[in-house]
């Protein structure tokens, strides 16, 4: 007799929804988009559909299904901004998973995780982006939207022509998300790209740097961010590598939680309770950097005094109590103006280049997913006015808001560029939706030859009889070891869950909790130079590391107490569909990461 499938309790209330969906749609009259006629009908659509101007020769995936109820009162369709990423063949995929049971895992050397920018995107190739096609006030809405469509076809076949599908990495395929950034870059008066400090480059296109800096004419600001997740000689040398590749550049470091050396240390299990709840933007690193940069950029054509005072007060406001009176303050404080963007905002309407208009200036925030965009608007305004998640994709729309009368800021949907990167680097990037791999083991063993995963996470090979032995690892052993150790079982036959366990490992490399930074070029044969650079030193005193007397600070507290709520977060985030929670992906504990993240991590009481 063939053996169950086991059905869960969330696909049983996913299918009483889908009844309610269709009782409403045959009511209303409405064709919904619900998830219970994703099956089969979205499987159809991904292979041949061709409504959207997809070529039927490129299989798209369709990632980040929202539920709606028809379309709205005024067209509304919330899946407009999905995710559309080109599928992996059938083929492809289980070749991956016989090379991640097969291949044994050989560590690499320390000039393989220095990344060269040039080898990543190929500058003066066809990997470029979309651009907007010339229009006129004169065309009407449909021809203005039917040659962007044809633009844009044209722009992926070049692509798809010069490059096989295997070589590329995963890149959006979804116009619709496109044209939100060229809507911010019409609006924006200055532009921020965020970047991730640990893999800077794979956020950097130096496309959008050409186009920006040379055809519009814009200022470019740099945002290092996440600068708690890396060693501060390796933040220096990026900063210095990008000041050199590329000297129109402001370049400015940040991180929206760091640690505050000069007050008592709270308990592990407050900081983490503060950044779930979204408390504590007001501590973050780098305003005032960015603040200087927008003034050298301005130029005194606008007056930012009001800005400066808002950081004065974010500063002598900031308090490391968890009282309910503070608490009450952080949620009542200053309200902020904001813009909510609707479809109407994104009509044919011509780039204003009027700079500064009406003495504002726009600064729009752009990058891939997962940077932290969100965060740095956060830590900005100095309390959560935009909600984050670790999921690629949750931020579907750009909206802007006021930090002061004179300052706009503008948060763009994270676009992925089409580049050369391996796709298991962009898994790890956070780039792609973790809950959405159909393999992820390969990206473990990708993680695993470059840290020693296995060795930081004391795991035990699952066929070893004498634990004193050496035995040899392949990927699939340590997702099993690790669903082993951390208790992961499948519903029926209580086997070990080596893909929850491979999920589970890529969460803790994305968060910053299994820390792969990438290097610059001739980093290696430099690092003493880095060491010692001046900056550097300013750094691990703002990084919250080392105290002003040289005290190291309590680590193994805060690692403790993130190896006893990992189990709980992985559980949630594989019912929850990878994580739709307001989760910052740093956090104060965070900087530990690039000196000894693992010390407790895989300890067995966790």
């Amino acid at each position: 007799m063939p053996r169950k499938k086991p059905f869960s309790v969330k696909q049983k209330k996913k299918q009483l929804q889908d009844k309610r969906e269709r009782k409403r749609g045959l009511q209303d009259g409405i064709r919904s988009s619900s998830n219970s006629r994703s099956g089969s009908r979205e499987r159809r659509e991904e292979q041949t559909d061709t409504s959207d101007g997809e070529s039927a020769t490129h299989h798209i995936r369709r990632l980040n299904q929202q539920p709606s109820q028809g379309l709205g009162p005024r067209g509304y369709d919330p899946n407009r901004y999905r995710l559309h990423f080109e599928r992996d063949s059938r083929e492809e995929v289980e070749r991956r998973k016989r090379a991640a049971r097969e291949q044994v895992l050989q560590p690499v050397s320390a000039e393989v995780l220095e990344l060269d920018i040039r080898e990543v995107y190929q500058p003066g190739s066809v990997l470029d982006f979309p651009r907007r096609p010339p229009w006129s006030y004169e065309m009407s809405k449909e021809q203005l939207m039917s040659q962007e469509e044809r633009s844009f076809q044209e722009y992926l076949g070049k692509i798809h022509g010069a490059y096989a599908s295997e070589k590329l990495s995963y890149f959006e395929h979804n116009l619709e998300t496109w044209r939100q950034l060229w809507r911010v870059l019409e609006m924006a008066d200055i532009v921020l790209l965020v970047t991730d400090i640990r893999h800077p480059v794979v956020n950097f296109p130096p496309a959008l740097y050409e186009y920006v800096t040379g055809e519009l004419g814009l200022a470019l600001v740099l945002v290092l961010n996440k600068v708690d997740l890396a060693p501060p000689p390796l933040v220096v040398a990026w900063k210095h590598y990008f000041q050199h590749q590329y000297p129109e550049l402001h370049i400015v470091l940040f991180t929206s939680f760091p640690r505050d050396t000069r007050a008592p240390q709270e308990p592990a299990s407050v900081l983490k309770k503060n950044r779930r709840r979204g408390r504590g933007w007001t501590r973050a690193l780098g305003p005032e950097q960015l603040l200087r940069a927008c003034e050298a950029i301005t130029v005194g054509k606008v007056d930012l005094s009001s800005w400066r005072e808002k950081i004065a007060r974010d500063v002598a406001g900031a308090s490391w109590g968890n009282g309910s009176a503070e608490e009450e303050e952080e949620e009542d404080g200053p309200a902020v103006l904001v813009e909510q963007q609707t479809d109407s905002a994104m009509e044919p309407t011509g780039p204003s280049r009027e700079r500064y208009k009406d003495g504002v200036v726009t600064i729009g925030c752009v990058g891939f997913p997962n940077v932290g965009k969100s965060s740095l608007i956060n830590g900005l305004v100095g309390r959560k006015v935009v909600s984050v998640s670790r999921t690629p994709g949750h931020t579907r729309y750009f909206q802007t808001y006021f930090l002061t009368p004179s300052v706009k800021l503008c948060d763009c949907p994270g676009l992925i560029f089409p580049s050369l990167l391996p796709r298991q680097l962009q898994v790890l990037a956070g780039i792609y939706p973790i809950a959405q791999i159909q393999e992820p083991y390969t990206s473990v063993g990708y993680l695993a030859s470059r840290i020693p995963v296995q060795a930081l996470l004391h795991l035990r090979h699952p066929e070893a009889v004498d634990p004193s032995a050496e035995h040899p690892w392949c990927a699939w052993d340590i997702c099993e070891a690790w669903a082993e150790k951390r208790g992961y079982k499948t519903a029926k036959a209580a086997r070990n869950d080596v893909y929850r366990a491979a999920n589970s490992l890529l969460r803790l490399a994305v968060d910053g909790r299994l820390s792969l930074c990438f290097h610059p070029p001739g980093y290696s044969e430099q690092r003493g130079t880095w060491e010692s650079h001046a900056e550097t030193t300013e750094l691990v005193v703002l990084q919250g590391r080392v105290g002003p007397a040289g005290d190291e600070d309590d680590e193994e507290e805060e690692l403790s107490s993130s190896c006893e709520e990992e189990g709980e977060e992985d559980r949630d985030a594989d019912e929850e569909g990878e994580g739709e929670e307001d989760t910052p992906t740093s956090g104060p504990g965070s900087c530990l990461a690039a000196r000894n993240p693992y010390a407790l991590l895989g300890e067995d009481e966790c």
